[in-house]
């Protein structure tokens, strides 16, 4: 899969080379193209924004820079073209397994007080949130939708680590424990070390169904 990303701000994408998203592209499973809408702009100086028509505080990014960006990373639109904005539909799981089953996606990181809707309206395809709160601009959202998306690419991860996760069965996962079995007074479960695998199965599920309840109950009314 590759995965482009138009940004002002290409240093702020350093993280996506460490951890598993930098194994996943070494390996050639996974590539991200992360690219300075400054290099297409026009203007002499480098400007990719201007003030907004209508008056109003702070910049507009310039449709130019931008319609031209995507026009040469996409020149067919064969790719997925998304811009990261508070008033997108919000991110959900269910869009996380349809796009890992794409070849190419583009995401346009806005900022300032946004993009020209011209640029949106002829050169992207829909309008994407990661929640419902402001941020400065659409650098941590990208980051997150490739952190998301790469996790479902065949290789990325273990099959293994995919089953039961959150939001599976529109489910919360169960809790979690590790060595030693006693810490600060508080002990493992007695079921995680019995070695009976249906009962530990009956308890992972139980915890899921109480901490959804707790946590999330919009989601149990999903099901």
């Amino acid at each position: 899969m590759k995965i482009t990303i138009l940004t002002l701000f290409p240093e702020m994408f350093s993280a996506l080379s460490a951890s598993i998203l930098g194994r996943a592209q070494r390996e050639g499973k996974l590539t991200v193209d992360v690219v300075n809408i400054r290099d297409y702009t026009q203007d002499k100086h480098l400007k990719c924004d201007d003030y907004p028509f209508g008056g109003g505080a702070g910049m507009v990014i310039m449709a130019q820079p931008v319609g031209s960006a995507v026009e040469a990373v996409d020149p067919e639109h064969k790719a997925r073209r998304i811009y990261l904005s508070p008033k997108g539909k919000t991110f959900r799981q269910e869009m996380v397994y349809e796009l890992s089953s794409l070849e190419h996606i583009v995401l346009l990181c806005g900022h300032y007080e946004g993009v020209d809707q011209r640029a949106l309206d002829l050169f992207f395809d829909e309008e994407l949130s990661i929640g419902d709160y402001v941020l400065t601009g659409g650098e941590l959202p990208a980051m997150v939708v490739v952190d998301c998306v790469a996790r479902y690419i065949d290789g990325v991860l273990s099959p293994e680590s995919l089953v039961q996760e959150s939001f599976s069965e529109n489910l919360l996962e169960y809790p979690q424990y590790t060595r030693p079995v006693e810490y600060r007074g508080l002990r493992v479960p007695e079921v995680l070390r019995s070695g009976n695998h249906a009962a530990i199965d009956r308890w992972r599920r139980e915890e899921a169904i109480k901490l959804t309840a707790k946590q999330r109950p919009d989601l149990l009314e999903e099901t």
